[in-house]
């Protein structure tokens, strides 16, 4: 427990070390994107399934409780739960039929989902206002810091939460299924059950993240949510270590900050960008976090 404990005390802090709005924005950022590494990095790293469509599960908790504030008057923390529970029922849905597939059937299979939500929401006009966007959306608390220890403590809570999961006899039966599905089911493990149980469960944890997102930049349009984020979020958990707790928070941090600390180089900045991802997956295979291993 100690390292939690100094994990607080870093969080608590971050605020008052980094005194510019833009950057505590950016702080905010990072929370949201370490809730999506984390829920992606169960599906993936846990049980070894390629999901490429997290960045539908994003969107329909954005939508969904955003829809639910403005248009039906619904209070935050009622219409975040609703669109938790749409998030991981879909995740379910799609599980229901992913389960069958593996590798890069798997993969086309969620990045088709991912492709059919984003034109829903550009395309169902008379819900989501389509292309125009939603705008005046207000956050659940008032102010960037507010709202950074807010998602900083659900981040925490949730790393708790799954660090005990993965710790479990549950996270062993994922880490069976990933090696090798056929030995496990041999076992007696069902593995189209709990490779349901990790998509619902990861769709749910980006469908929070999600709710958050509308209050935080006001505005709510379809282009946030575009096929780019799904490969963004798959960068942070391979870049920190897929298959580790803190690899995706690592990778979160680190993909969050690294672009707008090389705004300064101007065009190449794209450039530097993608030869530091590059020698990441070239050197260090494990992501980041192998070399804590290492050291340790």
């Amino acid at each position: 427990m100690l390292w939690f404990g100094a994990a607080v005390v870093l969080v608590a802090a971050l605020p008052w070390l980094i005194s510019t709005a833009y950057w505590r924005g950016i702080l905010v950022l990072c929370a949201m994107n370490v809730l999506l590494a984390l829920a992606l990095n169960l599906v993936m790293g846990y049980t070894g399934q390629l999901n490429l469509g997290q960045s539908a599960f994003f969107a329909i908790g954005a939508y969904v409780s955003t829809i639910l504030i403005k248009t039906y008057h619904w209070n935050f923390w009622l219409a975040g739960f609703a669109a938790i529970v749409a998030a991981g029922f879909l995740g379910l849905a799609l599980a229901a039929f992913a389960v069958r597939l593996r590798g890069h059937y798997l993969a086309i299979a969620s990045l088709g989902f991912a492709v059919i939500t984003y034109q829903v929401l550009v395309n169902w006009e008379s819900v989501t206002e389509g292309v125009r966007g939603i705008y005046g959306i207000l956050p659940p608390v008032r102010g960037s810091v507010a709202l950074f220890y807010l998602l900083a403590a659900i981040a925490l809570l949730v790393y708790f939460a799954m660090e005990n999961l993965v710790r479990s006899p549950v996270g062993d039966t994922l880490r069976a299924i990933r090696e090798d599905e056929v030995s496990a089911s041999a076992l007696g493990v069902n593995g189209a059950l709990w490779k349901a149980f990790a998509f619902g469960v990861g769709a749910a944890i980006a469908g929070l993240a999600g709710c958050f997102y509308p209050g935080f930049v006001g505005t709510l349009v379809p282009d946030a949510f575009n096929i780019v984020e799904s490969f963004t979020m798959l960068a942070m958990v391979i870049v920190g270590g897929m298959g580790t707790m803190i690899g995706p928070v690592i990778g979160a941090v680190v993909l969050t900050f690294l672009p707008e600390l090389l705004r300064g180089f101007g065009e190449l900045r794209l450039m530097i960008y993608g030869i530091a991802l590059t020698l990441v997956v070239l050197f260090l295979p494990g992501g980041i976090a192998s070399c804590f291993r290492r050291a340790r």
